[in-house]
């Protein structure tokens, strides 16, 4: 079972629904590569998925986390090294997108690949098959490296697409920072974003409702940084206390 709790509160966990429902799924090969990864949590570093809305504050989030001991693992970083010059992801984006996003170093220019596949379904779709399976395969054995260590009480996966991208199976818990959306909006204008490149990279991912309802974990990002702090101290010493029993 999973236990499901939204961090501030009264300090209660809500039980989840057990997880049965991966065994059935219809690709066996990933079933039991989800068993496999589930049984590994019986090990005593757990693995943390943080992911939340653009803007809502999970990169400071996970600053904190790692202020308090974790191993932070980000995403868009890993995501960066899978298509460097001369892999065979940086050649699959040249073939699927051209020449034209090969910036003068020789590496993928992410700009330009941004402004080609955002607001364009189809394109960012084909970037994602892409990108997608390569960086899961880099968390995995950052995962497996970071277990083997266990110099850590926690690894956290940073990763706004966490859920989209079907990594949740690779962690034991699902953390969901939230704002409200007006608070987005202005954090986002204040980084020199326009509205319409907000509402652009917003289509793409899950709605707020989703990605909230998947958390084992919910933290309402709606103060100021010394209240996202306490949110995140609250909920880890709540993971430590789980993981004492």
């Amino acid at each position: 079972m999973i236990l499901r709790g939204v961090i501030p509160a009264s300090g209660q966990w809500r039980r989840g629904a057990p997880e049965d429902h991966l065994l059935a799924l219809p690709d066996h090969s990933r079933a039991v590569r989800i068993l496999i990864w589930r049984l590994k949590t019986l090990q005593s570093m757990v693995v943390i998925g943080l992911t939340g809305g653009i803007g809502s504050g999970k990169s400071e989030a996970a600053r904190i986390l790692e202020q308090l001991g974790a191993v932070v693992v980000n995403a868009d970083r890993v995501g960066h090294a899978t298509y460097r010059s001369g892999t065979s992801t940086w050649h699959a984006i040249v073939q699927a997108f051209g020449l034209e996003v090969v910036g003068h170093d020789g590496e993928i220019d992410r700009r330009r690949l941004g402004a080609i596949v955002f607001g364009d379904p189809g394109r960012l779709k084909r970037l994602n098959e892409i990108v997608w399976p390569a960086i899961r395969q880099a968390l995995e054995a950052r995962i497996a490296r970071e277990r083997h260590d266990d110099s850590s009480a926690a690894i956290v996966i940073e990763a706004a697409v966490l859920l989209e991208a079907g990594w949740d199976d690779l962690v034991d818990e699902v953390w969901v920072v939230d704002a409200p959306e007006p608070e987005v909006q202005s954090r986002l204008v204040a980084r020199g974003m326009s509205r319409e490149d907000v509402r652009a990279r917003s289509q793409f991912q899950l709605s707020r409702d989703e990605r909230n309802g998947r958390a084992q974990v919910l933290i309402r990002n709606d103060t100021d940084l010394k209240g996202l702090e306490v949110a995140i101290r609250k909920a880890w010493d709540g993971r430590l206390e789980k993981r004492r029993r």
